[in-house]
C-alpha cells in the first residue's frame, strides 16, 4: 500500500527560517508590534504570504493576552427579549472586531456562577444579563469577573457599569392605564421568584396600591414563558379580575391563548397587558398593550460600557450610578373599557 500523504501546518519557525529572523520577531510582526524595523517586518510578511502562513488564533490570544471575544450569560435564550439584547450587543461588538460567546443558565440560578466563571476565563470581559443569583453571591463574584457589565442588576462595586430598566414605573403606568379604562379588580401574574426585575415590578405595584386604595389587586403565580401564561388562565378567571398585568409579553400571549380556548373575549371580558414590546406583540390577536423597552439599545450600550472597560477609558457614567431606561406605554387592542 502506498504511504498516505500528510500536510504539515506551516508555523512560526518556518516563517522565521524563510525570513532569516528569530521566532520572536515573527511573533511581534504577526501581532502588529510596530517596534520592529519596517524593512524586517516587510520581509517577514512576504515570507508569511509565500508560505501561506495562518497564525494560530489560540496562540495569538495567549501572546496578546486578549481574545477579541466577550461573554454574555442570559437566564433564558428562548425569550425574545434576551435575543434582542444579544443582537444589539453582538452587532455593536462586531463593529469593533469583537465576537460574543453565549451561555444560557436556563433559569437555574445555581448554574450562573459556574457559567459566568467559565465564560470569563475564555473571554476579555463578561456581560451578566438579568442574573437570578442572590445579591450576596453577585457581590462576592463581581471582582473575579472584571471587566463586567450588568444588565438589570446592580452591585456596590464602582467598577461594574449597570444598565437598568425602570420596571417599577413601567408597571405603574400599565396599571394606571387599566384603571383609566374603568378596571377596579386587577391581577398581576408574577415572574420568576429570583428575578430582580420582578421584584422591581412588585415594588412598583405596592406604590400603586398605596395611591389607589380603592383598587383590588391580586398577586398570582406566573412565570416568564408562554406556557406559564397559558396555564394561568383558570387562576386568572377565578380571581375575578378584569384587568391583567402579565410579567412580560410571552406570559401575556400565553394567557391570551388560554382565555381564547375558554371562550373569554379580550378585551370584551378581560383586558391584558404585557411588558417589553417584543416584535410578536404587534401581531397577536388582538394586538398586545405593553410597556415598550429599548431592548436592542440595551445590548448596544452594554458593549459601549464593556469597550470602555477593556480599553481602560475613563467613563463618567460609572460614577453616576446605573444607566436607567424608561419604558413607554403602547396602548393596543388587548385592553378596553371594563364591562359596565
Amino acid at each position: 500500500m502506498g504511504r498516505r500523504a500528510t500536510t504539515r501546518r506551516i508555523g512560526i519557525a518556518d516563517v522565521a527560517l524563510k525570513a532569516g529572523v528569530s521566532h520572536a520577531t515573527v511573533s511581534r510582526v504577526m501581532n502588529g508590534n510596530f517596534t520592529v524595523d519596517a524593512t524586517i517586518a516587510e520581509r517577514v510578511r512576504a515570507a508569511a504570504t509565500e508560505l501561506n502562513y495562518q497564525p494560530n488564533p489560540v496562540g495569538r490570544s495567549l501572546a496578546l493576552g486578549k481574545t477579541d471575544t466577550i461573554g454574555i450569560v442570559v437566564p433564558d435564550l428562548s425569550n425574545p427579549t434576551f435575543q434582542a439584547i444579544l443582537r444589539g450587543l453582538s452587532m455593536a461588538a462586531a463593529q469593533d472586531g469583537y465576537r460574543v460567546l453565549i451561555a444560557d443558565s436556563s433559569e437555574v440560578s445555581s448554574e450562573e456562577a459556574i457559567l459566568a466563571g467559565e465564560a470569563r476565563r475564555r473571554c476579555d470581559g463578561l456581560v451578566l444579563c438579568a442574573p437570578r443569583m442572590g445579591d450576596a453571591e453577585l457581590e462576592e463574584l463581581a471582582p473575579s469577573l472584571h471587566p463586567m457589565v450588568l444588565i438589570n442588576r446592580t452591585t456596590t462595586h464602582a467598577s461594574v457599569p449597570s444598565l437598568m430598566v425602570d420596571y417599577g414605573q413601567g408597571i405603574q403606568e400599565l396599571a394606571g392605564h387599566l384603571v383609566g379604562l374603568g378596571h377596579t379588580r386587577l391581577a398581576f401574574l408574577a415572574g420568576p421568584e429570583g428575578s430582580a426585575s420582578n421584584a422591581l415590578r412588585l415594588a412598583g405595584l405596592e406604590k400603586f396600591k398605596a395611591g389607589h386604595p380603592e383598587i383590588d389587586l391580586h398577586m398570582l403565580d406566573g412565570g416568564s414563558s408562554f406556557e406559564a401564561g397559558h396555564e394561568s388562565a383558570d387562576a386568572v378567571l377565578a380571581s375575578g379580575a378584569t384587568g391583567i398585568l402579565a410579567f412580560n409579553d410571552l406570559v401575556a400571549m400565553g394567557l391570551l391563548s388560554g382565555l381564547h380556548e375558554r371562550g373569554i373575549r379580550v378585551p370584551g371580558d378581560v383586558s391584558i397587558t404585557g411588558f417589553d414590546d417584543i416584535p410578536f406583540a404587534r401581531y397577536t390577536t388582538p394586538t398586545l398593550t405593553t410597556a415598550a423597552v429599548p431592548i436592542t439599545e440595551l445590548g448596544q450600550q452594554a458593549w459601549h460600557r464593556m469597550r470602555d472597560l477593556i480599553r481602560h477609558v475613563p467613563s463618567d457614567a460609572a460614577n453616576e450610578g446605573p444607566t436607567v431606561f424608561q419604558p413607554q406605554l403602547e396602548s393596543r387592542g388587548s385592553t378596553g373599557p371594563a364591562k359596565a
